[in-house]
């Protein structure tokens, strides 16, 4: 790690909390090599002086930082493998489902989670935690607004019951976006509420350390019920899911083991 770049992330480390240092470091730094060359600073100091006198910068940087790329159903073949074949499972004998969407970009995923679950329960008993690092992601998700590019894996039915054409964008209906409660949060430093029945977190950790990863995969463990799930994205298998407490229930799907004690 170049001595300019290290104490970039020192000086990120103490200003945000966020430890770049628990990223992969080539991709990182050559995201944020491009984004500071782009805006004309030739240091990651010069870049650093500026992220703290201009906001727009710094949410600029946070963007770049946290990846926001997302669709709504991405994937959609293990969308459906949650509502068919999950979902069911996990439902049995429950009124209600508590189901958390970490890292959620932009609003995609805990929307569409949001959608699936009204298969089987009324709009007012859907309650989805959606957290993310990035307080812009999460403004842009509360406004609900997306463009056609988003919605192109959407089932025809679902587009016209939950969405609503407003120019050249697409609005997430009321309903669908009282059911989401948006919440900033750090997987790699904040504390994780318990007991949840699904959490979906895709995409995301590839862009992490082995060991941040394995961090986040045993407290995910711990903040499932058992028999809970975590649902990952389709690059992110977990080799040694045993590790974690966790079995596979289905490709990317992992049920938390009921034995009273981590595997």
């Amino acid at each position: 790690m170049s001595m300019d770049y290290e104490t970039f992330v020192q000086q990120i480390k103490r200003k945000t909390g966020i430890n770049l240092a628990l990223y992969k470091e080539g991709q990182m730094k050559r995201r944020l090599t491009s984004l500071r060359e782009k805006r004309g600073f030739h240091s990651f100091d010069d870049y650093y002086q500026a992220i703290v006198a201009d906001r727009d910068l710094y949410f600029e940087f946070l963007d770049r930082m946290t990846i926001n790329v997302s669709e709504f159903y991405r994937n959609y073949k293990r969308w459906e493998v949650l509502e068919k074949k999950i979902l069911p499972s996990l439902m049995e004998g429950k009124s209600t489902l508590k189901v958390w969407s970490a890292a959620c970009s932009t609003g995609e995923e805990p929307y569409t989670l949001a959608m699936v679950l009204s298969n089987y329960f009324p709009l007012h008993k859907i309650r989805v935690l959606a957290t993310d690092l990035d307080e812009n992601a999460i403004k842009r998700a509360q406004e609900g607004m997306y463009p056609e590019r988003s919605l192109k894996e959407v089932p025809q039915p679902v587009k016209e019951k939950f969405f609503r054409l407003e120019g050249s964008h697409y609005k997430v209906s009321p309903d669908i976006k009282n059911t989401v409660t948006f919440k900033k949060h750090n997987l790699l430093a904040d504390t994780y509420e318990k007991d949840f029945d699904l959490i979906i977190c895709r995409n995301v950790l590839i862009y992490f350390t082995e060991d941040a990863k394995a961090e986040v995969y045993r407290r995910f463990s711990d903040s499932l019920k058992p028999n809970g799930i975590l649902f990952v994205g389709s690059t992110e298998q977990i080799f040694n899911p045993q590790n974690y407490q966790f079995q596979v229930a289905d490709t990317f799907f992992y049920q938390k083991v009921d034995n009273g004690k981590r595997a």
